[in-house]
């Protein structure tokens, strides 16, 4: 008879939209071997229950490679947890798979088991425990990526996922693309089909009740050999457009979203694509725009989209890869023109690309800097991430041009963060004094400044606290330090509340759309300082 196993799953205590689907596979997976295992989930480490049991496996899930310092709590914690025994920790997920070298030749982790890539063979293979799991021999050679997740385990924590209220799945795995800046063929590899979607939806309606949302997780399932199929399977199961959850005699609007996105350039050529497309409950349909010269795909999708009933769309805009600033600025607007001219509405979701290596987000792309990485992360923070269709808004936020967008990204962070304060209220007259400065710097020597409040390359993150040493170095242009000092005078207060930013009462960010990658949970310091009437320092010309 097998014993009873306290089993602990772990999630490292970063923020994210969507449930650890993995984990939840894995508790089913005990669960199957025995219902009386003890099986505890937790996020982060500082969860008061991790000490309450004699753990016989920790197992701990990886998601993004800038989560590092996160993901190192977690395994420290769980290697004390379990008395130094290593080998009774498993540690996945996305992290792992793109970047196994980093975990392996860390000392202190040795004899701990790294998985990598989709838990497709038999539960104990996949494990790499050989054919026995505790000591016994398992009966079912389902892989742990097809069996149906665990929803009960996330009643076990205080965190709310943004997005929890759905059946998360995958119709397909893998894709047909190998985009440079992409970690999805070396996690899930070539496309293929995965198991009916009917047959997990049903299972977890019948153990864990039914729920609103269909949530697939396909990197490109327009890319799939049985898209039509899928398609049809979905509006089988009730999915169809003006769907509705009944629960205790209130209606519950229900919805399907792809949510890594689809492919313009597959949707583009083949317009029976969205035609299909349309006959479910899509909302948002989300399509990649992840650079300029997909710009004819992307525009003849949206189009299609709108002839075809899909008005609420979304896309994931890839910035700071081999784009420039103003690329970015001309994708955005884009959708504020289609949005106009279409009568649809469509979110956009900067995504700042980081090499799937980098412990932090320190990479900065050869066409972008520092400094303006940090102006556009405080502009999205005060957007929640968003990028709203609403056009008088997004002139304010980002500018009306491309030069204002640049502008606007060269301003000292005070000003960009308090927005209201100098665009239309005291702080004005200041704004005006520093753009008279800036207008008088060449072309050059407004990139020379730049350059200097970025801060040397090897140096990570911004370092106002340095600005002011720039205003007495004589071997900076006059014209660069007298305009420095405005940077110089608004680099240390206190955070002030995302209302003062701007004032928008439309944005309307749509239910649930946190962005998980988007940089806004940095622990660097947002420049926040309200204008005070002390007068700036005017540098010596003489």
């Amino acid at each position: 008879m097998q014993t009873i196993k306290n089993i602990l799953l772990l999630e490292p205590g970063y923020k994210n939209k969507y449930p650890p689907l993995g984990l939840m596979k894995i508790a089913q997976y005990h669960r199957q071997q025995n219902p009386k295992h003890n099986i505890v989930f937790a996020k982060g480490e500082k969860d008061t229950k991790l000490s309450n049991y004699e753990w016989d496996r920790i197992y701990i899930t990886t998601l993004f490679s800038f989560e590092w310092i996160k993901t190192e709590r977690a395994i420290d914690k769980s290697i004390k947890l379990v008395n130094g025994k290593n080998s009774k920790i498993f540690v996945g997920g996305i992290s792992i798979s793109l970047m196994p070298e980093e975990y392996r030749k860390v000392k202190k982790w040795e004899g701990i088991r790294f998985i990598e890539g989709i838990l497709k063979d038999p539960p104990p293979i996949a494990l790499g425990l050989g054919y026995k799991d505790f000591g016994g021999r398992i009966f079912s050679e389902q892989p742990i990526d097809e069996m149906t997740p665990d929803y009960s385990i996330l009643k076990q924590i205080e965190y709310k996922y943004p997005v929890r209220d759905a059946y998360f799945g995958y119709a397909s795995r893998g894709c047909v693309r190998k985009c440079k800046f992409c970690g999805v063929p070396k996690l899930e590899g070539d496309q293929k089909d995965m198991p009916p979607i009917s047959r997990m939806v049903n299972e977890i309606s019948e153990m864990h009740g039914e729920k609103k949302d269909l949530v697939l997780m396909d990197n490109n399932v327009t890319a799939a050999p049985k898209f039509k199929e899928i398609i049809a399977e979905i509006r089988d199961l009730g999915f169809i457009p003006g769907a509705k959850l009944n629960r205790n005699g209130k209606y519950y609007k229900r919805r399907v979203d792809f949510n890594q996105g689809v492919d313009a350039r597959l949707l583009s050529k083949n317009p029976m694509l969205l035609k299909e497309i349309s006959t479910i409950a899509i909302s948002p349909l989300r399509i990649a725009f992840d650079h300029l010269g997909t710009i004819k795909y992307y525009e003849k999708s949206i189009r299609q989209a709108a002839e075809y009933g899909i008005n609420s769309l979304s896309n994931y805009m890839l910035y700071n890869f081999h784009d420039t600033p103003e690329d970015l600025y001309k994708r955005l607007i884009l959708n504020i023109d289609l949005n106009e001219e279409l009568g649809v509405k469509i979110w956009s979701f900067p995504m700042r690309y980081q090499p799937v290596t980098f412990k932090d987000r320190s990479f900065v792309g050869g066409k972008w800097n520092k400094y303006y990485l940090r102006s556009f992360q405080i502009i999205l923070h005060a957007t929640h991430g968003v990028v709203s269709g609403n056009n008088d808004f997004f002139r304010y936020a980002f500018g009306s041009n491309v030069d204002d967008f640049i502008k606007l990204l060269s301003m000292p962070h005070e000003f960009i963060f308090n927005r209201n304060f100098y665009f239309r209220g005291k702080g004005k007259p200041v704004l005006e004094d520093f753009l008279t400065h800036w207008s008088k710097l060449s072309k050059q020597q407004q990139q020379e400044l730049i350059s200097i409040l970025s801060g040397p390359a090897e140096q990570k993150g911004l370092k106002p606290s340095n600005y002011k040493k720039y205003l007495s170095n004589s071997n900076i242009d006059i014209k660069i330090r007298n305009t420095i000092r405005f940077y110089a005078s608004y680099h240390k207060s206190n955070r002030v509340s995302e209302k003062n930013l701007f004032s928008h009462k439309k944005l309307e960010v749509p239910y649930a759309e946190m962005v998980e990658d988007a940089g806004l949970f940095e622990k660097e310091e947002f420049v926040a300082e309200n204008y005070k009437d002390s007068p700036i320092p005017i540098i010596n010309t003489l």
